[in-house]
């Protein structure tokens, strides 16, 4: 990412670049999941992931250089409050890649755990593989135009729905989760039920992973007017 004038042009590019392989990465979970559970061939979906994920590495390589190699007059007046939240960007873009490598995580998991499919824990873990991979979507919105409003001290922009909307994905993924174990457990058909406690911890990561960011967005922004995260937060 080259420095100078249009460091804020740039930085919003390799977020938009970033979403390509991280949301197409999380959304071949379910299919993973689904080849796996109906015995078809999954290597190339897995393979898939794992290019992906390298991917999403990296770009975000890519970016955290971009801010570690910039000084204030690299990334110019325009966009002061990028270089004001420096530190706080390039935590929130790491914390951005666990996605990716968690879902690499379940992944290499699966082809190596082989769980059972035919029980309802494993019918657990494939719902929580779909909250995820439909959650990227407003997960995505929010980066986007949160990244893009701090670029843009005259605007005003409202990330309210999107954000209650990861949370009410993260929350969903919480049942299911719980689901999962107490089933486990008290199943005395399921084997191995810490495996499927693993793999439910596993893909609650995610999840929480990606409501983490949000939260991390509400902290940068509440020092930044214009950008309303809350609900009782008001547009100045």
């Amino acid at each position: 990412m080259p420095s100078g004038p249009n460091f804020g042009d740039e930085l919003e590019a390799k977020t938009d670049a970033y979403f390509d392989p991280l949301t197409d990465c999380v959304s071949l979970l379910p299919k993973l999941l689904d080849q796996y559970a109906a015995g078809d061939a999954y290597r190339d979906t897995f393979d898939r992931i794992q290019t992906l994920e390298s991917d999403c590495d990296r770009i975000t390589r890519e970016i955290t250089g971009s801010f570690t190699n910039a000084g204030p007059g690299d990334i110019g007046l325009l966009d002061s409050r990028v270089h004001f939240n420096t530190s706080d960007l390039i935590a929130f873009y790491q914390k951005l890649d666990v996605i990716a490598n968690v879902t690499e995580r379940i992944a290499q998991e699966l082809l190596m755990m082989q769980p059972a499919h035919d029980n309802d824990c494993f019918e657990g873990l494939r719902e929580m593989a779909e909250y995820a991979a439909d959650g990227m979507e407003p997960l995505e919105d929010v980066v986007t135009r949160f990244v893009h409003s701090l670029r843009n001290t005259n605007a005003s922009e409202n990330l309210v729905d999107e954000i209650i909307a990861v949370r009410e994905m993260e929350s969903r993924c919480d049942e299911v989760r719980n689901g999962v174990i107490e089933t486990a457990f008290a199943d005395d058909s399921i084997e191995q039920p810490l495996m499927y406690r693993e793999f439910a911890i596993l893909f609650d990561r995610l999840a929480n992973t990606m409501e983490d960011l949000t939260d991390q967005i509400i902290i940068i922004a509440s020092n930044e007017p214009g950008i309303v995260t809350e609900a009782n937060g008001d547009l100045e």
